[in-house]
């Protein structure tokens, strides 16, 4: 029996987020409604302009969405990442050491640099717009990889969001090739549409020859495959991944077992903020197949948990939350 359900490889970045009025943003000239990759020096600006405190900063990151989601269903995870040895970089450990993820850093052990961060802005009509300082995670290489905890989990999962990088890929490609040595499942996901556009060429390196499962939305399967239409890019999604799983927002997803396609329902909800569903959907997917569930049952489990951070802000659920999911779908 294997340590570790999920094995995860990702950025990771402290979230810190705070309530703003336009007039900052004029003040300060940020692009309302964006994600901006900025410089430290803004980012600092900003920050030293607003008062923040502990209970404005949550952990984040993509992958790392996923690995806390799948933890907090009950999935046994660690996690591969770079943080540094500032107070961000420990707050980062902490957090998910209370989430029950296993990783190899420590305080001791955490390199000098700076510890990536986003912030956060979240104005009245509950629209959020983000400036992200990587940090040292953009230096993010094979050498943060645990290739024991590897041969001993049954998943490994990435971020597409690590493809930029030249040291980022070859962290992925290096997972991939320890995983699939020893008999672990891959699992990837593309992250972002501007990942596939804009990488495409990069992004079908680190695919390879082909994974076990692959997450992604129906605008990044489209880029992806080139196709006109979600019939045809389902068909050459086939060619890539054993199994796979489209989000399709409000209409749901479609997941391939293998075998046949399976359409998961969506849930109505009141959408406040929208980051991090696609996240969720894996990390409480992984959870679902690696705990006796089918991909129908692990469909419903994600698409609920994705309705339930949706309709909150940040990108991820309390520990009650999940339980109560599981409650409510499975109760005798």
């Amino acid at each position: 029996m294997k340590k570790y359900d999920v094995y995860g490889i990702g950025n990771a970045l402290v979230d810190l987020v705070f309530e703003v009025d336009d007039k900052f943003f004029k003040d300060h000239k940020v692009e309302k409604g964006l994600m901006t990759l900025v410089e430290e020096e803004h980012q600092n600006r900003l920050i030293n302009a607003i008062d923040i405190h502990e209970n404005m900063m949550k952990g984040g990151g993509s992958a790392a969405n996923t690995i806390v989601a799948s933890s907090q269903f009950g999935a046994s995870c660690y996690y591969s990442c770079k943080v540094s040895n500032d107070d961000f970089g420990q707050f980062f450990l902490k957090d998910l050491s209370q989430n029950g993820v296993d990783t190899k850093l420590t305080k001791q052990t955490a390199p000098d640099g700076i510890t990536g961060k986003c912030l956060v802005m979240v104005t009245p009509d509950a629209e959020r717009t983000m400036n992200t300082f990587l940090g040292i995670t953009s230096d993010f290489s094979a050498n943060e990889i645990d290739e024991e905890a590897i041969k001993n989990s049954n998943y490994i999962y990435s971020e597409g969001y690590l493809v930029p990088s030249p040291s980022g890929r070859e962290a992925m490609i290096r997972g991939m090739e320890v995983a699939k040595a020893n008999g672990v499942k891959v699992a990837m996901s593309f992250s972002d549409p501007s990942m596939v556009k804009f990488f495409k060429n990069e992004m079908v390196e680190v695919v390879g020859d082909g994974v076990d499962l692959l997450f992604c939305n129906e605008e990044e399967a489209l880029l992806y495959t080139g196709a006109d239409n979600l019939l045809a890019a389902r068909e050459e999604l086939k060619l890539i991944a054993k199994r796979f799983a489209i989000t399709l927002g409000k209409n749901g997803a479609t997941i391939f077992d293998g075998d046949t396609f399976v359409d998961i329902e969506s849930y109505k909800v009141d959408a406040i903020d929208t980051n991090g569903a696609g996240d969720m959907f894996a990390g409480a997917f992984l959870y679902g197949i690696t705990h006796g569930h089918s991909y129908a049952e692990a469909g419903k489990i994600a698409s609920l948990a994705s309705s339930k951070v949706v309709s909150q802000f940040g990108p991820r659920l309390e520990w009650h939350q999940a339980k109560e999911i599981l409650n409510h779908l499975f109760e005798d």
